[in-house]
């Protein structure tokens, strides 16, 4: 802003002002200028406070109604290389931004004093671990980490249990706290996408309470079984594992609450039949995986043609193509089998009335052979080639 003022007060105002009664003034303008310019450099480092006022209702109607300030600091953008010692009491800030800049640690200290933070902000990063002493942090909902250079993340965020957002993405995490969904039970929204995860442990089966699951753009080989105790996912996205994920469990067909899937870009060859059963689904994103079942001319006529085909197929229903139906089937259809069944009784089910007729294979053949009743499978069979012409039937003496 300063250049631009310069240019114009030396190159557009006429040389006949620029007098040397003039110039004092001119020298001071400009000085003035950039006193400003570097306070408003400083204001960028001062804390973004915003008081908010919380109050603690009592049990007792006589009590007063205590406020509490509570603050927010912002630190995002500054280049940051440490964390500075802010004047505020830590233990009023309820959320803390120290995104956006170059921090490589944070103080074990300074998250142990956070003790009424809500938001802890720290992604876009150079951070290598979290500190342990987040697990002080009770009352903790939402935790950014992503964009950093995290390997795992600590065993204490277990006690974080009032969290409901976790944002790790596109660190280099291989593993994830074995027993993180044992503990985080009000977890909402679990985003690692963009990591190095090869499988996801056992206990997030347990987060019922879980919405969103981001596992993309990772190695993973399998998925936890059990899946269906997440009643109340509604989306799951592991698409882009790309050659690792082969398999999918049964479970899957059981979120019930799932209304977006996406698989693609894996090495899935056939989508588990119980998908079919999943009636919120909206969106199914299947491309970039050598499909064989359902066939691509299926998934190529949407979402509702994939349901269906695998809704028959798990019900045993699925219509074979013609040229593939049981000649059996075609025999019943045109009514080759001309009879009527029996009961225990000896007396007609299905028949044409009366019955005496000798009864052969549970069929009650008429007095009458029809051509239809000598096409049937057993009279066909006993003129064969094989069986007319086998050495029995040859060299047997009559």
């Amino acid at each position: 802003m300063s250049t631009y003022l310069y240019f114009i007060l030396f190159y557009f105002l006429p040389c006949h002002l620029l007098h040397h009664h003039l110039l004092p003034s001119i020298f001071i303008l400009i000085l003035k200028m950039i006193y400003e310019q570097q306070q408003q450099l400083q204001n960028q480092m001062t804390i973004r406070v915003d008081f908010r006022n919380k109050a603690n209702n009592t049990s007792s109607s006589n009590d007063s109604v205590e406020k509490e300030k509570l603050e927010i600091v912002d630190l995002s953008g500054l280049s940051l290389m440490s964390v500075p010692n802010p004047s505020l009491n830590l233990i009023t800030i309820c959320k803390l931004d120290l995104s956006n800049n170059n921090l490589q640690s944070i103080p074990e200290s300074l998250t142990a004093r956070l003790l009424n933070v809500v938001v802890l902000d720290v992604h876009s990063n150079q951070l290598k671990c979290i500190p342990n002493s987040i697990g002080c942090l009770s009352k903790l909902k939402i935790l950014n980490v992503a964009g950093n250079f995290l390997a795992f993340l600590p065993k204490s965020i277990e006690n974080c249990r009032n969290l409901e957002e976790l944002n790790a993405n596109f660190n280099k995490l291989i593993t994830l706290p074995e027993t993180i969904g044992f503990e985080l039970v009000n977890l909402k929204k679990l985003s690692v996408n963009s990591n190095k995860l090869v499988f996801l442990p056992y206990s997030i089966t347990h987060l019922t309470n879980l919405k969103v699951l981001d596992a993309r753009l990772n190695s993973l080989r399998s998925l936890p079984e059990d899946l269906e105790n997440l009643i109340s996912l509604q989306v799951l996205n592991i698409s882009q594992n790309f050659q690792h994920l082969e398999t999918l469990p049964y479970s899957i067909g059981l979120l019930f609450s799932l209304v977006e899937l996406d698989l693609s870009y894996n090495r899935i060859a056939s989508l588990p039949d119980s998908i079919g059963c999943l009636r919120k689904l909206q969106k199914l994103s299947v491309e970039g995986n050598p499909l064989v079942s359902p066939p691509m001319e299926v998934v190529e006529h949407g979402l509702h043609a994939v349901k269906e085909y695998l809704s028959e197929k798990m019900n045993g229903g699925h219509k074979s193509p013609p040229k593939k139906k049981s000649w059996v089937g075609k025999l019943v259809r045109y009514s080759t089998f001309n009879g009527s069944m029996r009961n225990n009784n000896n007396q007609n089910i299905d028949g044409n009335g009366g019955g005496n007729s000798p009864t052969r294979d549970g069929f009650a053949m008429p007095e009458y052979q029809t051509i239809d009743a000598l096409a049937s499978p057993r009279y066909v069979g006993m003129f064969s080639p094989r069986r007319l012409l086998s050495p029995r039937n040859i060299f047997s003496t009559r």
